[in-house]
């Protein structure tokens, strides 16, 4: 039996913070509103208007994030770039005869974008989703394994009934991933193809 695996995107598959800081950097043009890019991009993960809940009142949150949809495209998406192993890390789900799918907190049209312009095989993509609300999008996949670089993709694996394997290439460290509770920490993606080769026998008796 083939074993199949969702994966998280920003700062999991794709390096996103120089696009984000871009199109932070001219919303913040557009709206008047002193936003910090440097800092929003040290803590990717959330939904986009939890973000904007730092700089805007709430009233002003809906229109902001219209806003920033639609600059995301041009300013953004171009400057994405695969994390290191990305690819490989695909390919090695890929070669046992499992299917992929991307589980996000991003928008499905920009995170489809995203994963088409960095040219990741994947299945499917899930967006607009965060925490243990990915769950749902991992049990219909049927994934065994959920990747993430956020504490909150250690409850999604959960929700989905999905080993949770975790990479340090976001906010958190190997360490802190695994005191929240990840099943396995890797450094990055990188290291992911061995991992995954020695598991998935064992994955696959279950």
């Amino acid at each position: 039996m083939a074993t199949s695996v969702g994966f998280d995107l920003d700062m999991t598959l794709a390096d996103t913070r120089a696009g984000i800081a871009a199109v932070y950097d001219e919303l913040s043009s557009r709206l008047g509103v002193p936003i910090d890019s440097a800092l929003v991009v040290t803590r990717l993960g959330p939904p986009l208007e939890q973000e904007l809940a730092y700089w805007l009142p709430p009233e002003e949150i809906p229109a902001a994030a219209d806003l920033y949809r639609e600059i995301y495209q041009d300013v953004g998406v171009p400057s994405h770039v695969a994390m290191e192993g990305a690819h490989e890390a695909i390919e090695s789900v890929r070669a046992g005869g499992g299917r992929v799918i991307v589980v996000t907190g991003k928008n499905e049209r920009d995170a489809t974008s995203t994963v088409r312009h960095l040219g990741l095989d994947v299945d499917e993509v899930a967006g607009s989703v965060f925490g243990a609300a990915k769950g749902t999008a991992l049990a219909r996949f049927g994934a065994a394994a959920y990747v993430g670089d956020h504490v909150a993709d250690i409850a999604a694996a959960r929700a989905g009934g999905a080993f949770s394997v975790t990479v340090a290439t976001g906010p958190y460290s190997a360490g802190e991933l695994r005191e929240h509770g990840a099943d396995v920490a890797l450094g990055d993606l990188t290291e992911f193809a061995t991992w995954f080769a020695g598991w998935r026998p064992h994955a696959e008796l279950v």
